[in-house]
């Protein structure tokens, strides 16, 4: 049965469940580096604090960031509540943490999943294995109570990793997916999904405000709160439903087009931190903003950010700014680069961006599954 989306989900309702977000900045070589990330995770300890709302029903789960421009939070899996920290993905449609089994190096820094201790939990031998741009986990499926905030999704198919890839040192332990049913790799409906098929919340909806602040960003779930944003949101339609995909008019600098001359597509990633495309034309927005390679980053003069141009992404007839503040970043040396990465070409049927937090800190975004579309409005 199609969801129905009312015309008053953008007003502040007791129905919208927001999920506070923490950023903080730290990179990824600096987590790396053990001392540090023990620092981190001892100052952002894993807790449920209650943050005060305009709506007293309103839940808040702290969440921080990593990489930069990535968002975590919380949520507990189980009976009683086993706590974990998780990615909030609109790329992917699968929620998986680390079993009690885990083998490898990358779970003894992390939470991992005690069945054993939950009187809810429900095991299955169906294994999985899912492959994302920056690592692999393998495991099997299992099935239990899953809390974020004060949403409770009961007999959740989840998975539990029994191998990880590529996740050493960071500080989150698991994904959870936010995009369409078709993209599950476990062959699982998605949490978001059994929320509303239990009634958990009332409309098929949810949205992101990603603050340049360690504090402040929020995810909502059930609804959208216009505190977030400014003057309208802008309406764009999927390019395909069953995926956070949309299409772009074209891309330019200065007047002139640097990408999309032709129309191309964007996927809508809050898994990713930077801004994606094909290898050629970002090797080409590199030149122009004058960078140099140094290894996998390209680098500018910080003194330079100032000046550097403006980029433009045009989205329905609409004009997006990224200013050089924006797509410019500094890392832990005090060195500042480019936040455009090359390596989407693995989309062949056509040229394809993916619009990672670098973006979504500039816009609100907001995901309707109702309608099958996309809203963006400049972030509050």
């Amino acid at each position: 049965m199609k969801w129905l989306v009312l015309l008053g989900l953008v007003a502040l309702s007791e129905c919208i469940v927001e999920i506070p977000l923490m950023k903080v900045n730290v990179m990824q070589e600096t987590l790396n580096e053990k001392s540090l990330l023990n620092n981190f995770l001892k100052e952002y300890a894993y807790r449920l604090a209650q943050i005060s709302t305009r709506n007293s029903k309103m839940t808040s789960v702290p969440m921080r960031n990593f990489l930069d421009t990535a968002y975590v939070g919380n949520i507990t899996i189980g009976t009683p509540p086993q706590q974990f920290r998780v990615v909030f993905d609109t790329g992917s449609s699968d929620l998986w943490v680390p079993s009690n089994f885990c083998t490898s190096p990358a779970c003894y820094s992390h939470i991992t999943f005690k069945y054993w201790e939950s009187s809810t939990y429900r095991h299955t031998t169906k294994p999985f294995e899912i492959t994302y741009g920056s690592g692999r986990v393998k495991g099997h499926l299992a099935y239990d109570t899953i809390r974020i905030g004060n949403l409770v999704s009961t007999d959740q198919p989840f998975g539990l990793s029994l191998e990880e890839y590529g996740f050493n040192g960071l500080p989150f332990d698991g994904v959870l997916g936010l995009n369409y049913p078709n993209n599950s790799i476990l062959g699982a409906i998605p949490i978001f999904d059994n929320l509303k098929k239990q009634g958990a919340i009332s409309e098929p909806i949810f949205a992101f405000y990603l603050s340049n602040t360690v504090n402040g960003s929020v995810l909502m779930l059930g609804g959208v709160d216009k505190a977030y944003y400014k003057g309208q949101l802008n309406w764009i339609p999927l390019s395909r439903v069953g995926d956070w995909r949309i299409n772009i008019d074209h891309i330019s600098m200065k007047g002139k087009l640097i990408g999309c001359s032709g129309g191309c597509e964007a996927l809508v990633d809050t898994g990713t931190s930077l801004i994606n495309g094909p290898t050629r034309l970002v090797t080409n927005i590199q030149r122009l903003i004058g960078t140099t390679p140094l290894g996998p980053k390209h680098y500018v003069s910080c003194s330079s950010i100032n000046i550097l141009p403006s980029i433009i992404f045009t989205i329905n007839g609409i004009n997006y700014t990224l200013p050089a503040q924006a797509y410019i970043l500094k890392d832990a040396q005090g060195g500042c680069f480019s936040t455009f990465k090359g390596g989407t070409e693995i989309f062949k049927h056509r040229e394809t961006w993916v619009l990672g937090d670098i973006f979504l800190r500039l816009y609100f975004s907001v995901y309707d599954r109702g309608n099958n579309r996309i809203g963006l409005a400049q972030a509050a």
